[in-house]
């Protein structure tokens, strides 16, 4: 790439891109508000979903204990 194709590829992005008038930046402070959601707790927190969780730790002692060859590729998965 030549001077003459850099000069051109800047003008062209220049165009394409125009300069940001005014600051950039939030007008507030979003920190305590990402900490806030943080501590509170999610709507969805009970849901039902540990009784998934715990069929699924079920079905896989049930499986190595069908099917212990099944353990390499379990550990391979891992």
């Amino acid at each position: 790439m030549n001077a003459h194709d850099e000069d051109r590829m800047k003008k062209l992005l220049q165009q394409a891109l125009p300069p940001v008038d005014g600051e950039a930046g939030p007008d507030r402070d979003l920190w305590p508000a990402v900490l806030k959601r943080l501590d509170a707790k999610p709507a969805g927190a009970s849901s039902g979903w540990a009784w998934f969780d715990w069929a699924l730790a079920v079905g896989l002692v049930l499986l190595v204990a069908f099917f212990p060859a099944s353990i390499p590729v379990l550990l391979y998965y891992l």
